[in-house]
């Protein structure tokens, strides 16, 4: 990560190295946070945030779910980040809002603590690396569950709860694969580490409801449009391991990830071992949709 020169913390634009937080922050200890990652991508009428509002939303339902009060408007906060990226003069980057605990009390209880808030911006690339985009990534099952309903809330951003990613995704890596996929308590796929899946079967595509434990992802949401307006069948559906093994596409979206097909799964090729016709034409749509190529989905971008 090569830093940039303001960071947007608290209402207030400070120089990158000056935003610092306590080391007794209530968040530093217990992941009391909330956090969104949004892409800005050059277009021939400038930077464009893509769905900033659309995240920002989401990033304020997510300080509700966790109790944490968040004291700006989504609408705030998108004009903030808007703010960031001008005052970065970046033409493309990765934006990360964040709310968090502060001082205040350090016990369980959050009560009393302060909160902060702060949208970062630096530049960032394919997420899984070029050459997954261009070859497909080999991932694996992990053997870490993802979090359930019944224990956290998978579909709201809290910091806290990705070190179940952060377990799974150092699994993965360290035996060798790009990318972990999680399944939940009862067996069904959920989602990867930090991206939701989608798998192409005899011309219907597929992805994991929220009920599974997914993140009901803003990009997930893109591509299923993108792709039904196209003409494909796209439905949301409970995935058994066994369907990834038969499936004829897989692939990874996310704000980071973008669309990224996947390759291998448990070192079994999926489809032919190359990414398939469905997984290029949700990326080419994608990539269009996000560069103000596409004037239907045109609403999508807000530009600094």
């Amino acid at each position: 990560m090569e830093p940039t020169r303001f960071i947007w913390f608290d209402g207030e634009l400070v120089p990158w190295g000056q935003a610092q937080v306590h080391v007794l922050a209530h968040g530093l200890h217990y992941g009391t946070g909330a956090f969104e990652g949004i892409r800005v991508y050059a277009t021939p009428e400038g930077p464009a945030a893509f769905r900033l509002g659309d995240h920002m939303r989401r990033m304020v339902g997510s300080a509700k779910a966790f109790r944490i009060p968040l004291p700006w408007s989504a609408e705030h906060l998108s004009k903030a980040a808007l703010e960031v990226v001008r005052a970065n003069e970046l033409p493309a980057c990765y934006l990360r809002p964040i709310v968090f605990l502060g001082t205040g009390t350090l016990g369980i209880n959050p009560t009393g603590a302060s909160v902060h808030t702060a949208i970062a911006a630096w530049e960032w690339g394919a997420y899984l690396g070029k050459g997954a985009l261009e070859h497909g990534a080999r991932v694996r099952v992990s053997s870490w569950r993802r979090i359930g309903h019944e224990a956290l809330i998978p579909n709201a951003k809290g910091t806290g709860q990705y070190i179940n990613s952060v377990l799974a995704k150092q699994e993965a890596i360290t035996a060798g694969y790009d990318e972990a996929l999680l399944l939940n308590y009862g067996g069904y796929v959920a989602e990867g580490s930090g991206q939701n899946v989608f798998l192409v079967k005899d011309d219907r595509v597929g992805t994991p409801p929220s009920t599974a434990g997914a993140l009901e992802g803003i990009t997930r949401d893109t591509v299923m449009t993108l792709l039904a307006d196209d003409g494909h069948d796209v439905v949301e559906t409970m995935v058994t391991r066994s369907d990834l093994y038969y499936a004829d596409e897989v692939f990874f979206t996310g704000t980071a990830a973008e669309v990224t097909p996947i390759r291998e799964i448990d070192d079994r090729p999926v489809g032919d071992g190359k990414p398939g016709p469905v997984t290029a034409r949700a990326r080419e749509l994608f990539m269009k949709a996000v560069t103000g190529e596409l004037a239907p989905y045109r609403h999508w971008l807000e530009y600094a």
